[in-house]
Formats: structure tokens, C-alpha cells, sequence
């Protein structure tokens, strides 16, 4: 097998390995992944339009809409009119949506220690800048470069 196809396969493998078990520890919550992470890109940026959180999230491409309704539904976020733009509204969490994206975030932690577990020996920061290229100037390489930035 080339490298290049090895590499790709293993970036693939890894990423649903990694979604296995972030999935399993996001079923007693009632959450999917994508739920999952619109609960935490708003935990640390609300309040945001639809556009701008669409622009910030990797899960998703286009309009997160369905999403957003699915969480408003569940009772996890709420929609303000925008004071800046009567046509605009802006999504913020509820008080289940901020205690679920806490749930959320341990969930995360815990995927998070596994990961660095299995870096363990290795220099990360190689890998990161490698993954890093490999994204850069892609749709979800600047999803995650925006997030990045705005923290």
C-alpha cells in the first residue's frame, strides 16, 4: 500500500473509531454527534446567527437549519431576535441546553484522554501541523480555523 493511501485510510479509520466512541458516550444524553458539537460551538460563542454558526461547525456543510430545529425542539436552544437586525435572530442555549453541553464537554474530556493516551511517545505537534495541511484551505480546515479564532 502507498503511503499516501495508508495515510488516508488511517485518518479515515481514526476519525470513526473516534465517532464510535464519542457516539456511545453521547447515547445516554439522547444526543448524535452533530447535536453534540452545535451544543458546545455554542457554549463558547453564543450568541450566534445561523450563518455564523454554520460557518464554525465541521459536522455539518450548508445551513445547519435542521439541527438547530431538532435542539430548539428538545428544549436545548432558543432563538432571540437579533438587536442588531430586525430580520435576524440569534441562537443562544437554555438552561438545559448550558447544563447538556456540560454533559457534553465531560463526554468530550473523556474521548480526549483516550486520544492523548494513545499519543503517548510520539510528538504530537508533528501530527497536528500534518493534519493541519491536510485541512488547510478546505471548507472544515477554515470551520475549525474560525472556531479556533474566535475563542
Amino acid at each position: 500500500m502507498h503511503p499516501a493511501e495508508e495515510l488516508r485510510y488511517l485518518i479515515l479509520a481514526a476519525q470513526r473509531e473516534g465517532n464510535r466512541i464519542f457516539t456511545e458516550a453521547l447515547r445516554p444524553l439522547g444526543l448524535t454527534s452533530s447535536q453534540a458539537e452545535v451544543l458546545r460551538v455554542l457554549q463558547d460563542h453564543q450568541p450566534l446567527s445561523l450563518i455564523a454558526l454554520g460557518n464554525m461547525l465541521i459536522c455539518e456543510s450548508g445551513s445547519p437549519s435542521r439541527l438547530v430545529n431538532r435542539l430548539v425542539e428538545m428544549g436545548l436552544v432558543k432563538r432571540i431576535p437579533s438587536t442588531t437586525n430586525g430580520r435576524m435572530v440569534e441562537l443562544t442555549l437554555t438552561e438545559k441546553g448550558e447544563a447538556m453541553a456540560q454533559h457534553v464537554m465531560s463526554a468530550e474530556a473523556e474521548l480526549h484522554t483516550l486520544l492523548m493516551r494513545a499519543a503517548e511517545g510520539h510528538n504530537i505537534s508533528d501530527c497536528l501541523a500534518l493534519l493541519r495541511r491536510i485541512v488547510e484551505e478546505r471548507p472544515a480546515g477554515e470551520a475549525l480555523t474560525r472556531r479556533m479564532q474566535e475563542r
